[in-house]
This record gives structure tokens, C-alpha cells and sequence, in this order.
């Protein structure tokens, strides 16, 4: 009977200690398979403002060289070159005689027409006094005065014509084409030289219609070439072309001075920059921020270490800012750096 009593309290201890050994596993199974709670990491980016600035215009376009006047020398009269009084390269001031065609023809010409007015001149006083004594009839006084005035008229074109033979420079330059030799037969009208005024110069510049209209008459521009780095030369915008050309393109002229010290030279390529400052105010953010296209403008704005995504509107590019027409306000703060980390409503830890 004992040996009985000891038995069931054994298998008693067996079944306790099996039910303690489940209720174990089951404990460690559950948590096991327990939800793991992961905590939220912020996202490191990098941030900057959206600024307020005076909006600049900034456009620097290529252009060439001209020479501010640019003068033929043409010869009046037909003749023999008797002297050519510059060489290529020569420096010429404005109305200085710079070629002498032959005119002794016409200096004996002239000659033989002088005696003829001062013949036809006492002529006229005879028959004028001869009038005053009924000596001469009207007609015959008419005659002579019509032929000594014809004369006179000749005297004054052989004159013409000497004064001609002395060709003077048009303007102030240097001699830049020199097509004929001196001694030479040339017709009238001929081609005897050209001369470049490069005292000033005027830059040609092809704006689209969009730039021609953000420039004004008399706008300072600032002229650079790669022949000088570092230097450059302060113009002014003295034509605006009223008309477009065949590729809808505006030509636009700058003047600037020119310095014997750094002279540019016609034919020569420039950059004319014509940024500038104005009275408007606009909202600016780095080029960095946009996360799309500028087509389909959207940035990152962060608010309370949150970030939402927003589409803008942008305008103008200027040195690594863009300008900002809609979508954004005033001190927003908006993700430059690891966008590509983010999503919509990422908690963010920002730095500037």
C-alpha cells in the first residue's frame, strides 16, 4: 500500500514537472515570436533658407569686335596716282591730304580759262559802256555776259577738279587696306586705302528676344577676353536693332574706349556681361534643392525635423541660385543634400 502511495505521488511529480516544462517553452516561444519595436533613425541632410534678394539679371554672351568708323578712300577723279602719302599701318588724322593725283592738265586747262574770263570780263565792261552810248545793241551785251559766265563756270570746275586731285582721310585711324602703289592709273571712284578708326571699338552682340528685352539703351556692360585675362573694359549700350533677322536673333551694340596698352583689335571675340541689379525683390534657393527636373520643379521642405515633399515654380538661374516664382515663403528651410535618402514625412536631422 505504501509502495502505491509512492507511485502516485511519483507520476504526480511527472505530470507537475511536465506542465511547469511546457508552460516554459510556450513562455519562450512567445516571446520569441513577440513584435520586435524598432525605433524611428533620423536621416542626416544637409539644409539651407529660401532668401530674399534684389533679383540680378545675369547674362554674359559672346561677341565680336568692330571698328568704331571704318572709311574708304575713294578717288573723285580719274588720273595718274602722283603721290600716295601712307604706308599699311600708318597713322592718318581726319582731313589730312593723304594722295595727289596728277592735275597738271588741268592746272593748264585752268590756266587758258582764266585768260578767257579775264578776256570776256573786259569784253563785257566795253560793250556795256558802248550800251550806255547807243554804240551796241542789248543782244550783243547779253551775248558776251552769257559767254563770260560760262567761262567763269568752267574756271570754277577746272578748280573743282585741282582740289580734288588732293584726296584727304575721311577720319581719324590707321591705314588698314592699301590696294594701290603710287604712279598707278586709277579711274574715278577707285579704291585707294582703307582706314580703322580703333580709338573706340563697338562689340556686336545677337540676343533672343527673351535677353533683348531685359537690356537698355545706354546699359554699362563690362567686355572680357580671353587675350587679357583679368582685364575688363567698361562699355555702354548704344544700339538696340529695332528689327530681328532671318534666325530671329536682335544684333545689339556695345561702345567701349579703347587703350593703346591692351588695344582689341576688329575680328576679335569678347565676352560682354551684362548682369545688373534691379529694385525687385525675389525668393532664392541653391540649384542643389531641387529634387526633379526644372521642368517639374519639388523640394524638400523641412518642418519640425519632418520633410515634405512640395512642387514650385522656378524662374531665372544665377551663379548656383534659382529663383523661385511660387510654392515656397520666405525662411523655409528646404533640403540641399540626401534627398535621395528621403521619402515623403522622413524624420530628418538637418545641418547647414
Amino acid at each position: 500500500m505504501k509502495r502505491k502511495h509512492i507511485l502516485i505521488i511519483v507520476a504526480i511529480s511527472l505530470v507537475v514537472l511536465i506542465i511547469w516544462q511546457l508552460s516554459r517553452n510556450k513562455k519562450k516561444l512567445n516571446e520569441k515570436n513577440a513584435p520586435v519595436t524598432v525605433s524611428t533613425a533620423s536621416i542626416p541632410v544637409k539644409v539651407a533658407p529660401v532668401l530674399e534678394q534684389l533679383q540680378k539679371l545675369s547674362m554674359v554672351k559672346t561677341g565680336s569686335v568692330t571698328p568704331f568708323k571704318e572709311a574708304k578712300v575713294l578717288s573723285v577723279t580719274s588720273g595718274t596716282i602722283q603721290q600716295l602719302r601712307f604706308n599699311l599701318g600708318d597713322q592718318v588724322k581726319e582731313g589730312q591730304v593723304i594722295v595727289v593725283m596728277d592735275s597738271r592738265l588741268v592746272q593748264l586747262d585752268l590756266q587758258k580759262s582764266e585768260s578767257s574770263v579775264t578776256r570776256l570780263r573786259n569784253d563785257l565792261n566795253t560793250y556795256t559802256e558802248l550800251l550806255q552810248g547807243n554804240a551796241a545793241t542789248q543782244e550783243k551785251v547779253n551775248e558776251v555776259r552769257q559767254n563770260y559766265l560760262d567761262a567763269v563756270n568752267q574756271s570754277n570746275q577746272f578748280k573743282r577738279q585741282i582740289a580734288d586731285a588732293s584726296i584727304k582721310a575721311p577720319t581719324s585711324g590707321i591705314i588698314a587696306v592699301k590696294p594701290v602703289e603710287q604712279g598707278v592709273f586709277v579711274n574715278a571712284g577707285a579704291d585707294l586705302g582703307t582706314i580703322v578708326n580703333l580709338s573706340k571699338v563697338k562689340i556686336q552682340v545677337s540676343l533672343t528676344e527673351n535677353e533683348v528685352y531685359k537690356i537698355t539703351q545706354g546699359q554699362a556692360v563690362k567686355i572680357s577676353t580671353d587675350v587679357y585675362p583679368g582685364k575688363n573694359f567698361s562699355g555702354n549700350v548704344s544700339f538696340i536693332s529695332p528689327q530681328a533677322d532671318e534666325t530671329r536673333s536682335f544684333m545689339v551694340e556695345i561702345i567701349i574706349n579703347n587703350n593703346e596698352q591692351s588695344m582689341l583689335r576688329a575680328g576679335s571675340f569678347v565676352y560682354a556681361n551684362f548682369t545688373k541689379e534691379t529694385t525687385q525683390n525675389i525668393l532664392v534657393i541653391p540649384r542643389e534643392a531641387l529634387t526633379e527636373s526644372i521642368k517639374d520643379a519639388s523640394v524638400y521642405v523641412v518642418q519640425h525635423n519632418v520633410v515634405h515633399q512640395r512642387n514650385i515654380k522656378i524662374g531665372a538661374e544665377m551663379n548656383g541660385l534659382i529663383q523661385v516664382m511660387s510654392g515656397l515663403d520666405k525662411g523655409e528651410i528646404v533640403v540641399t543634400s540626401g534627398q535621395i535618402n528621403l521619402k515623403e514625412g522622413a524624420k530628418v536631422s538637418s545641418s547647414k
